[in-house]
């Protein structure tokens, strides 16, 4: 296993201070990091899986730092996505680069974790079903496989849109986040997923949900839709048996949020709600409730996420049709 940070500095201070400690249910222990650098052609040289688990925001950077390296053969995985699968596929492509690279991304991330100071990684609980998309879809068998020697929960979503409609955090964050903003910014520290998980937002939540399964479902993609309610009620969904009470147990995400600065406003707002909304739009289905969380979420933040925002229309495939969309995801850009 290798390990990238962009920040030198940061690298030399993680050689510095020792192994990073994992921490989970089985107590707490060193990893092993056969390489730890600030060269990311270092990192990625003949590697067959390179994930990339950062928020969407930093996928613009990586793209143009990673494409360029790429060569045949290895799977670029992304859990969550935000659709980043046509964002790395197309920056591969402008960078001149023609190799035979899959691009993968998830419905979130295969652990849900939070730092224990700077060297303890504290995981909470891991996803027992990971639905995940490929571009291009004709790679979609190698690249599940590659992605399945490292994390075995992983399940056929289809392809790389597929995928992106899977992305659970545009569902979950959004209204915890808008309908507690007062309690958020009130007290220092506020759980979300604790005190402000309450029925009416649940309700919020439910009918958000049903309309990213209805632009699923419009766009021809079959179930399973994982449906965020299953999170709360049954063992089914991705992170499995009572996944919301280890999340609150833990007291992890307890947390101070600043609302205009967060990921869950900029990652899953701007980018993860407006892309649904655009989608939903080009698919003809209505989000009434997507769309008023989003003009929410702008309002807050004093900026248009539909303008600014990644949706289809700043991708430049609003105007595609659906077999062409279809050809794109096929064989990729």
């Amino acid at each position: 296993m290798r390990l990238w940070r962009r920040d030198p500095a940061t690298v030399a201070e993680m050689h510095r201070a020792g192994p990073l400690i994992l921490k989970d249910h089985a107590g707490s222990r060193p990893v092993e990091i056969a390489v730890m650098t600030s060269d990311l052609a270092e990192a990625v040289a003949g590697a067959a899986l390179i994930v990339c688990p950062t928020p969407a925001m930093a996928q613009p950077d990586i793209a143009a730092r990673l494409t360029p390296l790429l060569s045949d053969g290895q799977v670029v995985f992304m859990p969550p996505g935000t659709f980043g699968t046509y964002l790395m596929a197309k920056a591969m492509r402008e960078a001149g680069n023609a190799a035979d690279v899959s691009f993968a991304e998830a419905g979130t991330l295969p652990w849900l974790t939070r730092k224990h100071g700077a060297q303890t990684i504290a995981i909470t609980t891991r996803a027992s079903r990971l639905p995940t998309g490929v571009l291009p879809l004709k790679n979609k068998a190698h690249a599940l496989a590659v992605i399945r020697r490292a994390f075995p929960s992983v399940e056929d979503a289809g392809d790389g849109l597929s995928g992106a409609l899977m992305n659970a955090g545009p569902i979950i964050h959004p209204p915890l986040i808008l309908m507690n903003a007062g309690p958020i910014e009130h007290f220092e520290r506020w759980d979300i997923h604790n005190e402000g998980t309450q029925p009416s937002i649940r309700r919020v939540t439910d009918a958000l949900d049903a309309e990213r399964i209805a632009t699923r479902e419009a766009l021809g993609y079959r179930g399973p839709h994982f449906p965020l309610i299953d999170h709360y009620t049954t063992s089914n969904w991705m992170y499995g048996n009572l996944a919301h009470d280890k999340l609150t147990d833990s007291g992890d995400w307890r947390e101070r949020l600043i609302l205009s600065e967060h990921r869950y406003m900029r990652e899953d707002v701007a980018m993860g709600l407006a892309f649904l909304v655009s989608v939903a739009e080009w698919a003809g289905v209505p989000c009434p409730v997507a769309r008023g969380l989003l003009a929410l979420g702008s309002a807050i933040c004093g900026e248009d996420f539909r303008q600014t925002g990644r949706t289809l229309e700043g991708f430049g495939l609003a105007e595609l049709d659906r077999t062409s969309m279809a050809a794109l995801l096929e064989v990729g850009p």
